[in-house]
């Protein structure tokens, strides 16, 4: 318990904070659109919000009962997909949208089925190298991958998906020139913050260890 005199408190601190029972916790996180193969050899596109890399490994988050997470249970190849902010209406084309048939009793209301997700979203395919889901053209970064687990999470509600990244497509002018450094001046993912989306800010600062030092800050 804090027990400094008032008047030592910084002038910024709050007196307090509210507990509150948010519906969700998308606290400002990535979306990434999810290309995986179907049963019949076509392919489904979903958006999520639920990601985040360890090294080469993406860890991703799906429900349980939609058509990315029935997919990988067999067929683990995908591509993960990083929109930049000035698609997010592409996205949220695709939020409705779901690649199974019935439309599960878990999905939202107003959740319909749609076989062709690419078509619906105003999106284009283009062919992988090395897994068989494809890419989506209009996407700056581009993660071909393997599932290497799947697995359901603790309220079985959602499925938790390792990924390993086997190739890495990017847009050339988020490339710094002559490196395969990701320029992260050039670069702004779209961010899915308390299901309202939004881009990056100016940059602050910058990690010690970056490789990509700006000199502007």
């Amino acid at each position: 318990m804090n027990t400094a005199p008032l008047s030592t408190m910084p002038a910024h601190a709050p007196a307090d904070h509210l507990v509150i029972e948010p519906s969700i916790l998308y606290f400002g996180t990535p979306v990434v659109l999810l290309s995986t193969e179907n049963r019949d050899g076509s392919f489904n596109l979903a958006p999520m919000s639920s990601a985040w890399a360890l090294g080469q490994t993406v860890v991703l988050g799906v429900g349980a009962d939609g058509q990315t997470a029935h997919n990988l249970r067999s067929r683990p190849d995908l591509v993960i997909n990083l929109p930049e902010p000035t698609q997010w209406a592409a996205v949220e084309r695709l939020a409705p949208l779901t690649g199974r048939n019935p439309v599960p009793a878990t999905k939202a209301h107003g959740c319909r089925f749609e076989p062709d997700k690419f078509t619906a979203a105003g999106l284009r395919a283009e062919p992988s190298h090395l897994v068989r889901p494809p890419r989506v053209a209009e996407c700056p970064i581009q993660l071909e991958a393997s599932a290497q687990r799947v697995r359901t999470d603790v309220s079985g509600a959602f499925v938790i998906v390792e990924a390993a990244v086997r190739k890495v497509h990017a847009a050339p002018q988020i490339v710094v020139p002559g490196t395969h450094h990701v320029d992260p001046t050039a670069w702004s993912p779209l961010i899915y913050n308390f299901r309202h989306y939004f881009g990056l800010g100016p940059e602050l600062g910058h990690s010690y260890r970056t490789e990509t030092p700006s000199g502007t800050v």
